[in-house]
């Protein structure tokens, strides 16, 4: 699995966990290291970077961007080792229990 068909899955995965939210895809030809993701639920908002593995090179500015964005909402880099607690950590943010 590379980590486009990682993040299609996960997508849809937040999609399942979180109803009615949206999840959108951020454009790294525009803002290089802004983290992959930003999902939208209810009046909240949270970000992801997506990574294959905890091994995986981070880019410039990506930790940087995790950080800022982890102060204003909730920002995490998320790989499949670390999924369910980066999950648990978003159902507790959001307030929404499977």
């Amino acid at each position: 699995m590379n980590e486009i068909t990682y993040q299609n899955k996960l997508i849809k995965k937040l999609q399942v966990i979180f109803p009615g939210c949206f999840v959108l895809k951020n454009d790294p030809s525009r803002n290089q290291g802004l983290p992959d993701l930003l999902i939208l639920f209810r009046d909240q908002w949270a970000m992801l970077e997506v990574k294959m593995s905890a091994n995986s090179r981070v880019q410039p500015n990506q930790q940087h961007y995790v950080d800022l964005f982890g102060e204003m909402s909730y920002c995490a880099f998320i790989y499949p080792e670390i999924e369910e607690g980066v999950m648990r950590d978003l159902q507790s943010t959001f307030g929404a229990y499977r």
